[in-house]
């Protein structure tokens, strides 16, 4: 199909970007990698009035060490962030998992701060983030604000970014001496996921000494595993299993031609089990 009829508006920099969507409001959209927009625009189940451009501002692309968190700019694509020296070496979970969005074109074209902003649950990177504590660094006529992850993602396909920020640097944790692993369950090779497990833990004196477990598209935004997460504190782990089964508490997983809600759950608890267990060095 055809999108609507837009104005385009091509920033040179963030204040540029900034100026415009304050200007127009809620009839403006932020184009990053176009791999989440441009489909809903041709659908006509998005039809801005204005299309705000920000992929030729160099400021919001790149990874770079700070202290004990990595700042890695909200244009950063999925592949570069896959391939970051960086991010190897002190968050690999996000690189695991970020290999596993979509195919490798729209991983050379989509973007980390583009796929948090659309705010899909059934998305990858929005549980990762979770599990990390990553900040959200937005930036609007204010100035910048960090946003917590478990304060981002407000409902399906909402986030708490104003209507007059754009989302800038995503921040997330190095993860020294942490265990990980995402794990994900799709129909076929470049799905979205039925349901996915991001698990990371940190053992002490051979018990998990903490936990940390976010669920991809079991409601309308990514959930922690809270109850499992808070069987595992201190256990050990031969545990495991045991605490996976209360991965599905607190969530809301929909019905659709994948899956039944029923069907989710399950899910949700065997690949919590496998996540946690490799994690944390059981396989």
């Amino acid at each position: 199909m055809i999108p609507a009829p837009f104005d385009y508006v091509a920033a040179g920099s963030v204040d540029e970007a900034v100026t415009a969507l304050a200007e127009h409001g809620d009839d403006a959209k932020v184009l990053a990698g176009g791999q989440s927009l441009l489909p809903l625009m041709r659908l006509r189940l998005a039809y801005p009035a204005v299309v705000v451009d920000i992929g030729r501002i160099p400021a919001l692309r790149g990874v770079r060490d700070d202290g004990d968190m990595l700042a890695i700019g909200a244009m950063t694509t999925h592949a570069q962030v896959v391939a970051d020296p960086l991010v190897r070496q002190h968050c690999p979970v996000l690189s695991q998992a970020t290999a596993q969005v979509g195919d490798p074109q729209v991983r050379h074209r989509g973007t980390l701060g583009g796929a948090l902003s659309h705010g899909d649950s059934a998305g990858d990177l929005p549980a990762v983030a979770l599990a990390l504590d990553a900040q959200l660094v937005a930036t609007g006529p204010g100035g910048n604000r960090a946003i917590p992850a478990d304060e981002f993602f407000v409902d399906y396909l909402e986030t708490a970014l104003a209507d007059d920020e754009v989302l800038t640097e995503v921040r997330v944790p190095k993860l020294s001496g942490w265990g990980y692993r995402y794990e994900k369950f799709n129909r076929v090779a470049q799905a979205w996921a039925i349901v996915g497990a991001c698990a990371l833990v940190r053992r002490d004196d051979g018990a998990i000494a903490e936990a940390r477990v976010a669920l991809t598209n079991m409601g309308p935004v990514p959930y922690r595993a809270t109850a499992t997460e808070q069987a595992l504190a201190g256990a050990a782990p031969d545990a495991v299993a045991a605490a996976a089964e209360s991965a599905d508490e607190g969530t809301s997983p929909s019905a659709d031609l994948n899956a039944q809600p029923d069907y989710r759950r399950h899910l949700a608890r065997v690949l919590t089990r496998r996540a946690v267990e490799h994690a944390a060095g059981g396989q």
